[in-house]
């Protein structure tokens, strides 16, 4: 699987690249530089997704803890952007490699046509070669922050170019099933399909102070990942040329394989919105006709809505029990959605004094999760 991917996208965590807290580990740096610049020579095209902005700005204010305090991330982030970028930059350079760094948030990926714009901007860069450095825009962001990782990030922009594979680059051997530094017992889990629910179980919490995702990000990474057909590997950073290694068909760490079909690309970026303005919830007939039979959504089957959205927002589908089943981009407000529920498509008319679409949600920007 690994062996034949055109298209990486490699996330470094932050206690790699930050040698546990104690500032950038620039000799780390200059070995993945090195395997990239391989791939990049067999005709691999890689794509960086680095954490440790926050953690250097960190080790250089001389702040021991994260910070809870958003304006205080926000100014770490943007001391520590500094010496990271710098650092990526002059490894790459002396590989005759140019970099690029892209800084985006989730809002980048919920806009419709920022999301677009940013998929032009990093093919147009694979396609000349070079290499893009991604983080999270933490400098400018908000509730990103405490809702976003960089495990995620490298999920959506895998989903974004349509990768073959993430690489999650961590300081485990894998994933366990049970937490390897309370459980001498811990088997590593060397292959499972990215969509099993057991995983979740399996997944620990954050293990480093400076680190903020832990493997439960990594496996809904992998998950979101999968829907656009890409594997994930969750493999340790420190083994001696992993991603030479794993481009050469050797088996590192877990390999979480994607067996769904890709979702179509539209699909894709709503199946990726990490928030959703409302929610619908559905009477068990529209469950069955959206779930079974692919059908639109109509006004009829909503029992009640929450939330405050307008036309043509990302709105979360739930059953009886509160479980999403599906998002799409829905044809009427929070509103109006109130008033037209539990009546057919033919009182829409009679009821707002006009009809823009006889469903409330359409099958063609619908997906179900």
């Amino acid at each position: 699987m690994i062996s034949q991917a055109n298209t990486l996208v490699v996330k470094v965590g932050s206690s790699l690249v930050t040698n546990e807290g104690r500032g950038l580990d620039a000799a780390a740096i200059a070995r993945w530089a090195a395997q990239v610049a391989a791939l990049r020579k067999l005709g691999r095209r890689v794509i960086l997704v680095s954490s440790g902005a926050i953690a250097e700005g960190m080790q250089r204010l001389g702040w021991s803890r994260r910070p809870h305090a958003m304006h205080e991330l926000q100014a770490a982030a943007a001391v520590g952007q500094m010496g990271l970028v710098q650092c990526y930059e002059s490894c790459f350079r002396s590989h005759g490699l140019h970099t690029a760094q892209v800084l985006l948030t989730h809002a980048d990926m919920a806009d419709r046509q920022r999301y677009l714009n940013a998929r032009s901007t990093l093919r147009t860069l694979l396609d000349m070669g070079v290499i893009p450095v991604i983080n999270e825009n933490d400098t400018v962001v908000t509730d990103e922050i405490r809702l976003g990782d960089n495990d995620t990030l490298g999920a959506l922009v895998t989903n974004l170019v349509e990768a073959d594979v993430l690489v999650i680059l961590t300081d485990q051997a894998g994933l366990y099933d049970a937490d390897p530094r309370k459980h001498r017992e811990a088997r590593l889990i060397e292959q499972a399909d990215a969509l099993d629910p057991a995983l979740e179980a399996m997944a620990g919490g954050t293990g480093s102070a400076f680190a903020k995702g832990g493997m439960l990000t990594k496996v809904l990474a992998a998950r979101r990942a999968a829907r656009s057909g890409a594997h994930t590997v969750i493999a340790s950073g420190r083994e001696p040329d992993v991603l030479l290694r794993l481009a050469n068909g050797e088996r590192i760490g877990t390999l979480l394989a994607a067996r769904a079909v890709p979702l179509a690309a539209r699909k894709q970026w709503l199946a990726d919105h990490l928030t959703v303005s409302g929610l619908v919830r559905l009477d068990a007939g529209a469950v069955k006709a959206l779930t079974r039979d692919g059908k639109s959504l109509l006004p009829v089957g909503v029992v009640e809505v929450s939330g405050d959205f307008v036309r043509g927002e990302v709105v979360g589908v739930v059953d009886a029990g509160g479980r999403e089943l599906a998002r799409g981009l829905i044809n009427y407000s929070a509103e109006e959605t109130r008033r037209i529920m539990r009546r057919p498509s033919g009182e829409i008319e009679a009821t707002l004094g006009y009809v823009d679409e006889p469903e409330l949600i359409h099958r063609d920007n619908l997906v179900l999760l």
